[in-house]
């Protein structure tokens, strides 16, 4: 059994960039929309995450454009005190739910298919009953999974496990029975980060965990992103730091080195130097309690573990007896080639600001609302690849530049980005002057600052050896 849908839009992908995208799509459009997710119910990685996940930036400017995730004002207690609410997994869940039924739904102009797989070619198959629905030739295919957001929960641990050791995701760590002796986290990203975090705040001591490190990682000090006058100093005293950074750098190497010398980008162990860079933030609280632990195993990935030995790509070593493992190893979002965002018929979303994804799917869909010509569009939206290695801190903040100063030449999008609440540039440093004079004098000297960055970390990369230059500026220029 077969039925035809007609509608505008495709979008294959319920998760966080999906709905931002579908948001501000049918805000400012009339299109219609069909919506298709594998999952029961919206939210994407958000309904397979660990329990005590949070948000690792403030809920402010997170989610869909037209409607705020609720927070209650500055944290009290926890890790996060004395900073911006980041809503926890249970919220964000809830919050993408009401979305769907009260705006998108509520609309008229949006259906929504959930537990149904995309196959192709405007078709896709409800995994339930096996019916199967098919789009028009004209409707857009919107394509929300090219990032292939993954979580450990949604795969087994990439490493062989002998049968009697006790090994867990960080789903299943909150509903463990007994106490251990010894908990080894596997994985240095923010999710074998949040890991140990929950340990330190559940009373295990430091001295009882175990991290297997294969890379350290520079990190985002989350203080520097807050909302709010009182955080206006910090903030501020940040995006200098940046651009300070950039502007005295002799090579792309030495924009790191001064990136951290001024704490712009914090590293756990400062006697190891850092190969990762995924945009991970830390509160300074969570940063302090991070440095207690200091059984630190570095040699390289797991490839086995057994009762007697954990053995890893460079070495092996003696695990403590009764020890359990908390797997962490998955890289949420992999490393993927860019794409142009506008093909055609079809809409690939891809971050078009470093670590934004909702507001980067808001982006897209504000211009594929107001724009015609695709090659503008393009220009527009550069794909910015999701960063490894801390190399790659530079090579974002170009891409990103470069896609603001687009944004600043078009006075549609300059009239957007002024009322859109996930535009987090609007929060932080210096407000914007309410005088219009001073308001044109503000945004000359910031497009004049982002020319100069440009200019400058171009021409860092334009000294590197001819290869690596290639490399990187083909991949700047892959939106065209």
């Amino acid at each position: 059994m077969e039925e035809t849908i007609a509608a505008d839009y495709l979008v294959v992908g319920a998760g966080a960039m999906g709905m931002a995208f579908v948001d501000t799509l049918i805000t400012d459009s009339t299109k219609t929309v069909v919506v298709v997710d594998r999952y029961a119910r919206p939210g994407g990685h958000w309904t397979t995450a660990y329990p005590f996940v949070h948000l690792h930036q403030p809920a402010e400017w997170y989610g869909v454009n037209s409607k705020r995730l609720e927070t209650e004002g500055i944290e009290e207690f926890g890790w996060n005190k004395g900073l911006v609410g980041g809503s926890s997994r249970d919220e964000v869940c809830a919050y993408f739910e009401e979305v769907m039924k009260k705006t998108f739904l509520a609309s008229g102009r949006v259906r929504y298919f959930p537990k149904s797989d995309y196959v192709g070619e405007g078709e896709f198959r409800s995994i339930i009953t096996g019916k199967t629905y098919r789009v028009g030739k004209d409707t857009c295919i919107v394509d929300a999974t090219y990032s292939q957001t993954v979580v450990p929960s949604m795969r087994p641990p990439p490493y062989e496990v002998a049968r009697e050791v006790e090994i867990v995701t960080p789903n299943d760590l909150p509903g463990i029975s007994r106490g251990y002796a010894n908990y080894t986290v596997v994985g240095a990203g923010k999710t074998g980060m949040d890991a140990c975090l929950w340990l330190l705040e559940n009373g295990i001591d430091a001295s009882h965990i175990t991290w297997i490190r294969p890379r350290e990682s520079l990190l985002l000090e989350r203080d520097a992103f807050q909302p709010g006058p009182e955080f206006a100093t910090k903030s501020y005293a940040f995006v200098k730091g940046i651009m300070e950074s950039i502007m005295v750098a002799s090579s792309l190497e030495d924009v790191l080195k001064h990136l951290v010398a001024a704490q712009v980008l914090l590293q756990v162990d400062e006697s190891v130097a850092p190969t990762m860079f995924h945009c991970g933030t830390v509160s300074r609280l969570e940063f302090e309690a991070l440095k207690q632990i200091k059984s630190v195993i570095r040699k390289g990935r797991v490839t086995r573990v057994t009762p007697e030995e954990v053995i890893l790509n460079n070495g092996s070593y003696k695990p403590v007896p009764d020890t359990l493992y908390i797997d962490c190893s998955a890289s949420a979002i992999p490393q993927v080639a860019p794409v142009p965002v506008f093909q055609d018929h079809k809409i690939i979303l891809q971050p078009v600001r470093y670590c934004q994804q909702t507001f980067s799917a808001a982006m897209i869909a504000h211009v594929e609302a107001t724009y015609d010509d695709e090659q503008l569009k393009n220009e527009l939206c550069g794909p910015v690849p999701m960063p490894h290695e801390p190399i790659d801190f530079p090579v974002v903040m170009l891409q990103t530049n470069l896609n603001a100063l687009g944004w600043h030449r078009q006075p549609k999008t300059v009239a957007w980005l002024s009322q859109c609440r996930l535009d987090y540039t609007r929060y932080l440093g210096m407000s914007v002057p309410e005088d219009a004079e001073q308001k044109v004098t503000y945004q000359v000297q910031r497009i004049m600052g982002l020319e100069a960055s440009c200019k400058k970390i171009q021409g860092l990369i334009n000294k590197l050896p001819e290869k690596d230059a290639a490399k990187m500026n083909a991949q700047l220029r892959a939106s065209l």
